[in-house]
């Protein structure tokens, strides 16, 4: 039970790909307002201009603007690997820095 003043927590609802693309295509395509749309569909307004402006910033490419429950973007892909490689030279930089300075010290 949860205690007295608390409010339960609201499920997130997600969307499959197809029904965020069909849904900006009403609009995009169909020349209807965002508000109708979303009104007909049931979402919040400005979750469906997210997604309009999202699809429309990745010029209509769907795997883009909207890659799926955790995938990335290729570029976002791509920024995660560089930072991984990143902090591996300075995770093995720091450990050379350590060795260095013991030998340095056993050999005065």
């Amino acid at each position: 039970m949860s205690e007295q003043g608390e409010t339960p927590r609201k499920k997130r609802t997600t969307y499959s790909q197809q029904f965020k693309v069909d849904a900006v295509k009403l609009v995009v395509e169909g020349n209807r307002a965002v508000n109708d749309v979303a009104r007909n569909l049931g979402i919040s307004p400005e979750t469906l201009r997210l997604w309009k402006n999202t699809y429309e910033r990745e010029n209509g490419i769907v795997g883009r603007a909207f890659p799926g429950k955790g995938n990335l973007s290729p570029e976002e892909e791509e920024l995660r690997r560089v930072k991984r490689e990143r902090d591996q030279a300075i995770e093995e930089r720091d450990i050379l820095k350590k060795a260095l300075a013991f030998f340095s010290r056993t050999e005065k």
